[in-house]
């Protein structure tokens, strides 16, 4: 070495400054007494490496740059220029690092309070806002590198800046209390700072108070300095406001000051009395004290009617604060903002994995705060552990232990946080440079690379969400466990039931299609409508807007247009169609009537109609279809409104309700039985006897058991499983599922047999129209026909409207609510069809009735003229 570098002008002496310990690496400094030139250096030092085998040099050599520094100590919140300069072109620009007290050493790059311009000899550090953050030993640096050689060029200098703290100042007691009006009160007033390393000058000022302010010895500690002094104040409520004033100067003479008023509690005035840390404070006023060990400040309201208001807390733990205080400097210039902002994701994590330690609404905000400001940092990328950083803190905010600091309405302040979190992270995953799929305790990551003519699946807690669009390029999807709690609902009538989740991609893309299917965390109940929404940020609450539900076959199947933040939002109570209970209650009504009016032309006409087996039975039937569907409508009646009536009661009438409608059918399927009997065995004389013990079996005995079956398998009638106490009626679970297809099978089965039957009579009438027996048979044939086509389509199509809105969801469509309106409209009326068509609508019924009536008449004619033919005579 001595060789090699002897040859250079000026040159002095080397010296190997030490070896290190088992390795052929040495240390050593040249020492030239005339300037060098940087051209020679580096031919000198190539020759060394030549001259050795496989070895590298390393040299920093100083005078070669000149670092030009303003006066120390520099104004604070000033701007300063530093000035670099190399003596020779080194075909280099230079690079600028700044080192505190053995802390890390920081490059300095152009931000938001520092500015480079650069050149090959020149560069120009300017500082646009000089705070403690600058404060340090700058370098300058000229590297030049080629192979195995590395020369930098390098000059440094030490920045002393005279600060200026930020400052709170309180007073002991805080709000002073006068017993009369010619006390004097001495009271203590305190400014408190964060210990630095600047020598303050204090001085304390007193304005409209009776004696001068003294100054009392300062208080030091780790963190704090704490400068107290003492005045008087009286106590006439005529005399101004008392006011302290402190002031802090820096070496400089730059000074900031903090002003406090005395609010004195006057005599004869409300307060509230001391409460744990609180002492007596002025009704109308906030006390306020400063967090212990942590960083911000407690406040607490007097009431004007002198009660306590809760408690305020505004105390951020010093991790947190500190990280938040870092976070809003990572772009000022002092070290890679990508660095910067990694480095603080890194201390997120492990600020964030011990969530007792956040566990309050300040230290969770604070958290959010965080987020809030790097997203908002133009030209971040995270990558590597940047982005695991940020997803994990960003999944250990939404653990199960913080949800109360979520969810605590003050001043609405969670709602805005967990609208600050959702766009904080939304914007952040754009930032990221997330290349596999990232599985968090609260949020998973999936990422797809789009590519021409294909499209792109991510599925993130069981959300599967197909992409589409005519661009190409990566796309992220998140979804986040608890967020769907704490997000703002504002509309009372809807509830979110799925996770929230968050699809982005890097660039933007035109036409994109987007859909998504989601697990409901609630299943959704018959005739509850869904709606399939994105988070709207400018109006601040979920908007269906571009967004599409693709109806109750498909529950948890979303279709948008766009990218955003999605979930689902549940209706909390079914669809209620306007007008039902109306039309159910007014027809009801009318049945009940009609049907005891039907009852009663039975009973008036029995004689008259039942001449012939076939008319008796016929009769028969009528007469049980009319007095079961009285009691079933009667029933229907008394559980009109299933929240007036007890459990009990309501199962008692769903039990009668399912036997009497069942009864109804089955008896209608006798009379069915009965025409096609007659109309199939034309000349075949019924039974009455055997007819009548087999219909009363089939009409009581077969739905009874039905009923007797249901109900015991059914956990012995068990609300929500045999009965809704809801509804008072049978359960609906689903196709073939609930106590209520015990109930829909049978009709069923029975509604197609009634049809079946008049197809039958209809074709053997048309087949064989001349085929009749004697006159009265031939004429109780048709009454009997004429009856079944008037009664089998209006029981027929009314329960086949039935079946329609148990399978039909209201939420389907415009055909649901107008099969419900037909159902409700036949089946609410059947009493009254019943009256009509059976009734007044059969000839030898009307006959009866009529003949009755005219014979009332008569008799009631005849009593009249006798007994005015008597009055005459006498």
């Amino acid at each position: 070495m001595k060789k090699v570098y002897s040859t250079l002008k000026g040159f002095d002496f080397l010296n190997i400054i030490k070896y290190s310990f088992g390795s052929i690496v040495a240390d050593f400094e040249i020492t030239i007494s005339k300037s060098v030139s940087p051209n020679d250096l580096i031919q000198k030092s190539e020759n060394l490496i030549k001259a050795l085998t496989n070895s590298s040099l390393n040299l920093e050599t100083t005078g070669v740059v000149s670092l030009t520094m303003p006066d120390n100590p520099v104004n604070y919140d000033s701007q300063q220029h530093l000035v670099c300069t190399s003596n020779a072109d080194l075909n280099i620009t230079a690079v600028w690092r700044q080192k505190k007290d053995n802390e890390k050493v920081y490059s300095i790059t152009n931000g938001t309070e520092a500015d480079i311009t650069l050149s090959t000899r020149k560069s120009t550090l300017t500082l646009k806002r000089i705070s403690a953050s600058w404060e340090g030993e700058y370098s300058c640096l000229f590297p030049q590198k080629k192979d195995s050689l590395v020369i930098t060029h390098s000059a440094s200098a030490v920045m002393d800046v005279a600060l200026l703290p930020n400052i709170f100042i309180t007073a002991v007691p805080e709000f002073p209390r006068c017993h009369t009006k010619d006390d004097v009160l001495k009271i203590t007033s305190k400014c408190l700072i964060r210990k630095d390393n600047e020598a303050y000058t204090v001085k304390w000022e007193s304005q409209k108070m009776p004696g001068k302010i003294t100054q009392l010895q300062a208080e030091d500690s780790s963190e704090e300095a704490v400068y107290p002094a003492e005045a008087a104040v009286t106590c006439n409520p005529n005399d101004p406001k008392p006011t302290v004033k402190c002031t802090f100067k820096n070496r400089l003479n730059q000074s900031k000051s903090e002003s406090f008023v005395f609010n004195i509690i006057y005599d004869g005035e409300e307060f509230c009395a001391p409460e744990g840390d609180w002492g007596e404070t002025k009704a109308g006023f906030t006390a306020k004290l400063q967090c212990q060990n942590a960083d911000g400040l407690r406040q607490r309201r007097c009431s004007i009617k002198s009660t306590w208001e809760p408690e305020e807390e505004n105390c951020v733990n010093n991790d947190v604060s500190s990280l938040l205080h870092f976070a809003r400097d990572v772009d000022i210039g002092l070290g890679s903002l990508n660095e910067n902002a990694e480095d603080v994701f890194n201390r997120l994590r492990n600020v964030t994995n011990n969530s007792m330690a956040i566990n309050t609404v300040s230290n969770v905000k604070a958290t959010v705060d965080v987020l809030n400001v790097l997203s908002d940092k133009q030209g971040l990328t995270l990558n590597g552990s940047g982005v695991s950083g940020f997803l994990e803190s960003s999944s250990n905010l939404m653990e199960k232990s913080l949800e109360k600091t979520w969810t605590v309405k003050k001043d609405d302040q969670n709602l805005t946080l967990a609208e600050t979190y959702i766009r904080s992270v939304e914007k952040l995953i754009k930032m990221a440079n997330i290349t596999a799929n990232n599985i968090q305790k609260n949020i998973e990551m999936a990422t797809c690379d789009k590519k021409p003519g294909s499209g792109c699946t991510n599925t993130a807690f069981g959300v599967t969400v197909d992409f589409d669009s005519s661009d190409n390029g990566s796309v992220a999807t998140a979804g986040f466990k608890q967020l769907e709690n704490y997000l703002p609902q504002r509309d009372e009538e809807y509830e979110v039931n799925s996770i929230v989740v968050t699809t982005t991609t890097q660039k933007d893309h035109s036409g994109s299609v987007i859909q998504m299917k989601f697990p409901l965390l609630r299943p959704r109940a018959r005739n509850v409508r869904i709606k399939c929404v994105s988070w709207d940020y400018d109006k601040r609450q979920w908007s269906s807007r571009g967004c599409e539900w693709m109806g109750p076959q498909a529950d948890g199947h979303c279709v948008c247009n766009h990218l955003s933040s999605f979930a689902i939002l549940m209706a909390r109570y079914p669809i209620v169609l306007p007008w039902m209970s109306e039309i159910t209650l007014i027809g009801l009504s009318i049945s009940v009537m009609s049907l005891v009016i039907s009852l009663v032309i039975e009973v008036i006409v029995w004689r008259d109609v039942v001449k012939s087996n076939t008319r008796y039975l016929r009769h028969v039937a009528q007469v049980n279809i009319s007095l079961c569907l009285l009691v079933a409508d009667g029933c229907f009646l008394a559980s009109f409104k299933p929240d007036t009536i007890s459990e009990v009661w309501c199962k008692a009438l769903v039990m009668l309700k399912h036997f009497c409608y069942l009864s109804m059918f089955f008896w209608m399927f006798c009379l069915s039985s009965t025409l096609l009997h007659q109309a199939v065995f034309l000349f075949h004389k019924m039974s009455k006897k055997v007819y009548l013990r087999f219909y009363i079996i089939l009409g009581y005995a077969c739905p009874l058991l039905i009923v007797l079956i249901t109900f015991l398998t059914n956990r012995a009638g068990a609300e929500g499983v045999y009965f809704s106490k809801e509804t008072c009626w049978l359960v609906y679970s689903g196709l073939f599922s609930g106590s209520i297809h015990t109930f829909m099978i049978p009709v069923g089965i029975i509604v197609i047999v009634n049809v079946l039957s008049m197809v039958v009579v209809i074709i053997k009438l048309l087949d064989h129209p001349t085929n009749a027996g004697t006159s009265d048979d031939r004429s109780a044939a048709k009454s009997v026909m004429r009856t079944v086509i008037l009664l089998t389509p209006i029981f027929g199509v009314t329960w086949i409207f039935g079946f329609g809105v148990t399978i039909l969801d209201l939420s389907s469509g415009i055909a649901a609510p107008l099969v419900n309106y037909a159902f409700i409209l036949l089946n609410s009326f059947q009493g009254l069809f019943i009256l009509l068509t059976t009734y007044l609508g059969d000839n030898l019924t009307r006959a009866a009735l009529l003949n009755h009536l005219k014979t009332r008449v008569s008799a009631s004619v005849s009593d009249s003229s006798t007994t005015l033919d008597t009055k005459l005579s006498k």
